[in-house]
């Protein structure tokens, strides 16, 4: 097969180099290549529109009454000037947006693993840092014929949703203790906090014979001689 390319061409000058054309068609087409307005064929084009709009109208009983026929546009330069004022007139504007299409909710298929859950959640209960790959050793051993190298990312799935889901559980309940533990009436809070401790009174007796044998400077105690 041999493909030949040829240089795109309109169907005027397709029509022109023909070798089937005899002389006299292809001067009969050059004559009224020169006589083409695309102007005037557009006006043309808009009245025969508005033409076809009528009769529609008319067919559905929604002629009004005495309307005048469109009249032709003759002169292609007054069409032209408002032609760009008119081209918005009495149409609707295509907006260009993806139609929104309601989700549709896909049902979960049921799984492999949902026979050996139990005994995953078990073994994670016992050995948090357990990983996938010993998590299918384990199951290889009960079921060979079913388990193997290509379940791998089936329990690393399933490894993922289920620590994602310990995770939300335990981050509220710290998060919980964490607000209970910085309650100001508990004693967990009185105990760390460093202005609860009582400072002796420089009243009491007791105090003032315990520190007057000790000389502070700066952070420093001296017990005097």
């Amino acid at each position: 097969m041999i493909k030949r390319y040829h240089v795109p061409a309109t169907p005027y000058e397709r029509a022109l180099a023909h070798p089937r054309l005899s002389k006299v068609v292809k001067r009969r087409l050059r004559e009224l290549y020169r006589t083409l307005d695309p102007v005037a064929l557009l006006a043309e084009m808009r009245d025969a529109q508005a033409e076809l709009g009528t009769r529609v109208d008319a067919r559905a009983g929604k002629l009004v009454a005495a309307a005048s026929p469109p009249v032709p546009t003759t002169n292609a330069a007054a069409f032209a000037k408002r032609l760009g004022n008119d081209v918005h007139l009495g149409e609707q504007r295509i907006i260009h947006r993806r139609l929104h299409k309601p989700y549709k909710k896909r049902m979960r298929m049921p799984s492999m693993l949902d026979p050996h859950l139990a005994d995953i959640e078990r073994w994670l209960a016992a050995e948090p840092r357990l990983t996938a790959l010993a998590i299918l050793g384990r199951l290889a051993e009960q079921r060979p014929e079913q388990f193997g190298p290509p379940q791998h990312t089936i329990v690393q799935r399933l490894l993922r949703s289920l620590r994602r889901k310990a995770a939300e559980t335990i981050i509220p309940r710290t998060a919980e203790g964490a607000a209970l533990a910085g309650d100001p009436g508990t004693g967990a809070a009185a105990a760390c906090d460093g202005h609860s401790a009582t400072s002796p009174s420089p009243s009491d007796p007791a105090s003032n014979d315990a520190t007057s044998d000790r000389l502070t400077v700066g952070s420093t105690s001296v017990k005097r001689k």
